[in-house]
């Protein structure tokens, strides 16, 4: 799975490198400890111009009453988000990018603290996780919202954890948005070993409260109550 992110890139510089037109209600960046209900980057396209907008991280299907109506819908499974009732439209039709710098995984020890890293692309660009968004209005309050899709991890992320976002190389970002006709479903795969970095980040990012660039500063590896 993928609960919790940064995103340090300028709005600018965002907006350059997904060929995008920004909006002007991003939220502000850098954000060191992104974390599900806050607004996030996301790119989408309609008729092939692309934006790059602001949504809520956390899925709210149609037929939600509140925001707090149902579980929390971050991710969204790859197996099955073609046929979960709540995601089956959306992965058709409404398919957008989710920006991110990196994100952290926690890997889990019995007795003691979750040890969190800080994992990157290997080349150090911008991530795309595929996402599906929706639109959702109760009596005049609307907002777009957004979960990243996931699938099994590779081998380089199952010490850590089973799960991983799907990352999106730039060849394939036209694709997932619908601009280059079918074939999205293919996409939904794991990214190569080598296209990972982790490094071992501090226990401070534990807390959704904390913030920071000394969140991403590297620790001992072996270190366990940093």
């Amino acid at each position: 799975m993928c609960g919790r992110m940064a995103i340090t890139l300028p709005h600018a510089a965002m907006a350059q490198v997904f060929d995008a037109v920004a909006s002007n209600d991003l939220p502000d960046v850098p954000n060191y400890n992104v974390c599900p209900t806050v607004q996030v980057h996301t790119v989408t396209s309609d008729d092939g111009l692309r934006r790059l907008r602001p949504m809520r991280w956390g899925f709210i299907p149609h037929w939600y009453d509140s925001p707090t109506d149902g579980p929390l819908l971050i991710n969204a499974r790859s197996e099955t988000i073609a046929t979960k009732p709540a995601f089956r439209q959306a992965a058709r039709t409404r398919r957008c990018l989710i920006v991110a710098s990196g994100f952290y995984e926690w890997k889990r020890i019995a007795g003691e603290k979750p040890l969190p890293w800080y994992i990157t692309r290997a080349d150090a660009a911008p991530m795309a996780f595929a996402g599906i968004w929706q639109d959702w209005d109760r009596d005049g309050s609307a907002m777009a919202t957004c979960a990243i899709v996931t699938c099994a991890a590779n081998a380089a992320m199952e010490p850590i954890h089973h799960r991983l976002p799907v990352i999106l190389s730039p060849g394939d970002w036209g694709k997932w948005l619908g601009e280059q006709g079918h074939g999205a479903a293919t996409l939904m795969t794991q990214v190569a070993d080598d296209a990972l970095h982790f490094t071992r980040v501090g226990t401070a990012v534990n807390s959704n409260r904390a913030s920071g660039p000394d969140l991403i500063v590297p620790i001992d590896p072996d270190a366990h109550d940093q």
